[in-house]
């Protein structure tokens, strides 16, 4: 099994009062691991086909794969799916960057046109508009609050989650938090999505779909890849670290998900449907 880190040797530059070139010295180093993994799936009489090819970090790989599927529509709920391993090579040695999912119905036509590429940059989604999208949405809880006291604490509690991160300074990280804002699960991943891929499977896995966590909170940005996962898990509010982008708000708004931009400990720009955060408390 591949690390989440790899460790290298750099040329480090500390300027002071000696010259630049004096400074300058060789010393190791640990960098995140960024490598491709296949997701491939099938149902029941059905070879394993092709579903995409995504950059993460090396590490709660299933999880990655049963949340990517779920964002795309191949599974609803735990019962859709029947098991996840790596592939075996043909000389039965586990394949790690290749992973496999099985699922209880066959798939028949619905992976045609389906396969695309995903970088660690952003995510890729595979619907063509809103209204596909909307297809296999469900319902977002209505009555999820939660207080700003609590909320304002969320970004400090991620960041102290992140143990690669704090050894790499090269990851995002994608936590569920609860109304008392209480980190409930954290994933760390080199890209966005993947992170919130991880949390989503895991929820998965654990027969948690809809997700019953109140939101989560995100290291980045917010594109419409992560409105769109969090939508279709139930995942009431989206808040980030930084800013979201007009088609997320727009997805938001009609799926009914709150988008909280730039949070910090004294402040917050709350794009889409404010009445789920409390400001008297």
């Amino acid at each position: 099994m591949r690390r989440p880190t790899a460790r290298v040797h750099v040329t480090a530059v500390v300027a002071g009062d000696e010259s630049v070139a004096g400074a300058a010295r060789r010393r190791p180093d640990q960098i995140v691991t960024e490598e491709p993994m296949e997701i491939r799936v099938h149902g029941p009489g059905e070879a394993p086909r092709p579903l995409v090819v995504t950059m993460r970090t090396p590490g709660n790989d299933f999880e990655l794969a049963v949340g990517f599927c779920t964002a795309e529509g191949l599974i609803e709920t735990a019962t859709d799916l029947d098991s996840v391993e790596y592939c075996v090579g043909t000389n039965r040695t586990q394949e790690f960057n290749v992973v496999t999912v099985r699922l209880r119905q066959p798939i028949g036509d619905a992976l045609r046109a389906r396969a695309f590429a995903a970088t660690a940059a952003c995510g890729v989604c595979g619907t063509a508009t809103l209204d596909d999208l909307a297809v296999r949405c469900g319902v977002v809880r209505r009555d999820v609050q939660v207080a700003w006291s609590a909320l304002r604490e969320v970004p400090a509690r991620l960041g102290a989650s992140q143990s690669v991160f704090a050894t790499t300074g090269g990851l995002h990280a994608a936590g569920l938090f609860d109304a008392q804002g209480t980190l409930d699960l954290v994933r760390e991943d080199v890209g966005r999505h993947n992170a919130l891929d991880k949390l989503i499977g895991r929820c998965v896995l654990d027969g948690q779909l809809p997700v019953a966590a109140s939101g989560v909170v995100v290291s980045g940005r917010v594109g419409f890849e992560l409105v769109q996962k969090a939508a279709v898990a139930g995942i009431a509010i989206v808040a980030a670290i930084g800013a979201p982008s007009s088609l997320a708000i727009e997805t938001a708004r009609r799926f009914g998900v709150t988008i909280i931009g730039f949070l910090r400990a004294d402040r917050a720009n709350i794009y889409t449907l404010p009445q789920r955060v409390d400001l008297d408390h």
